[in-house]
């Protein structure tokens, strides 16, 4: 017979105290039980809500197909024959031509 991880009682407590503002981390010390373990069982109980992931913060820089469209502006050539240049190489060139 397969032993019981978690009894009803055990469950409502953890979905309780989840709900109550107790984290992962504390439930699973006071049960002794793994912090993956209580967040599997209230991902099964419907209760679980992920933590938002952080975002990158930083400037975004431009792809290589707006650094072309603005070379084009500024350069005395087509640049249709760039595209597998790399984007330092665009970059450099634009520095140039934009002077």
């Amino acid at each position: 017979m397969k032993t019981q991880n978690y009894t009803p009682a055990m469950t409502a407590q953890i979905v309780t105290n989840y709900q109550s503002g107790a984290s992962v981390e504390q439930i699973a010390k006071s049960i002794d039980k793994s912090v993956r373990s209580v967040r599997s069982k209230l991902v099964r109980e419907g209760v679980y809500i992920a933590a938002e992931k952080p975002k990158a913060k930083g400037v975004k820089e431009a792809t290589k197909k707006e650094l072309l469209l603005e070379l084009e502006t500024v350069a005395p050539f087509p640049v249709d024959g760039l595209l597998g240049a790399t984007k330092e190489a665009i970059k450099a060139m634009l520095k140039h031509y934009a002077e």
